[in-house]
């Protein structure tokens, strides 16, 4: 078994052991493949792994001893699925890995919004409370999140753990999902009124061609003054231009946002500068459990390939 792993830093930075993936055959590693050594790299492969290094039709034409591309993630938008099915060549995912790290880092973004908490310790050390003639302050609004309505734009595994945090925390649920969700305790709605109704609206679908731009000026229009936007699903979800004029406004509250359109994101992205923008470095999922988990099922991945028994399969 010869396998390749084109971009490992990311899953593995050092903190993990790839040794169960090295027990399967001829492993080797790469910390990240640029798009012109991607055939190079993978040429006597039969196994390739990725992340977010494009495997795409072209490179796929030139691979004639690939068998397998597992995708190092859920999402699977890096590899050209038609091409790969024309050869036959199976390709999985990894589902589920970073469900409850993604939920928390949802709401680490939130309060970080509502609390500011990164503000206000930065105030302290600056030596503000010190010179304060008051035993307290606050650099910005404090805001409480019970009785607030916590509006969800698709409900999977991550966006059910993100409810059940906002009900801990005395929340309504909302939810728009094209499946009305058997959940008795969320309110299924409209598009419309997710964003009308909604204290703070959180982004946890896929990115399809109706998808895309969901997030656009007319619809941020639509919600409230004091609303907060969540994302932590996919940058393109979003119209970037549309939501940094939105903040600048006034038109919402706040964003926070774990994800952008394109990643690494090119200089002058407009959202870097917003007003009330928090941006974190797509890390929701990178906490060692998750990378842990993801590991462990890319390995059975491949193991259930070899038995001719594959699972997580995106191309059947």
């Amino acid at each position: 078994m010869n396998i390749v792993v084109l971009d490992s830093f990311t899953l593995n930075p050092g903190d993990l052991s790839w040794d169960t993936l090295h027990k399967l055959g001829s492993c080797r590693l790469y910390d990240r493949t640029p798009k012109e050594e991607v055939v190079e790299r993978l040429k006597d492969a039969e196994f390739a792994l990725t992340n977010k290094t494009l495997v795409g039709a072209a490179a796929i034409e030139q691979l004639p001893k690939l068998r397998y591309i597992g995708v190092l993630a859920t999402g699977y938008n890096c590899v050209d699925i038609a091409a790969a099915k024309q050869r036959k060549i199976v390709v999985t995912n990894v589902p589920a890995y970073g469900t409850h790290s993604v939920a928390q880092a949802t709401f680490a973004l939130l309060l970080e919004l509502t609390n500011a908490v990164g503000a206000h310790a930065s105030s302290v050390r600056n030596g503000k409370w010190t010179a304060s003639p008051d035993f307290c302050y606050w650099v910005s609004p404090q805001v409480e999140l019970a009785g607030l309505t916590l509006g969800l734009l698709g409900y999977g595994r991550i966006a059910q753990a993100v409810a059940k945090i906002g009900q801990a925390l005395g929340m309504n649920v909302i939810v728009h999902t094209r499946t009305k969700p058997a959940d008795l305790s969320v309110r299924h709605v409209d598009l419309d009124t997710v964003f009308k109704d909604s204290d703070v609206l959180s982004l946890h679908c896929p990115l399809t061609p109706e998808t895309q731009a969901i997030v656009n000026a007319p619809r941020l229009t639509q919600m409230k003054k004091s609303a907060y936007l969540l994302n932590t699903s996919r940058g393109p979800l979003i119209d970037e231009a549309a939501l940094a004029d939105a903040l600048e406004r006034g038109v919402i509250a706040g964003a926070g946002l774990d994800v952008v359109a394109v990643e690494p994101p090119t200089a002058g992205n407009p959202l870097f500068g917003a007003k009330n923008c928090i941006v974190t470095p797509h890390i929701a999922w990178a906490t060692r459990a998750a990378r842990q988990r993801l590991m462990k099922v890319c390995v059975e991945n491949i193991e259930a390939f070899v038995r001719g028994t594959p699972l997580n399969v995106v191309n059947p």
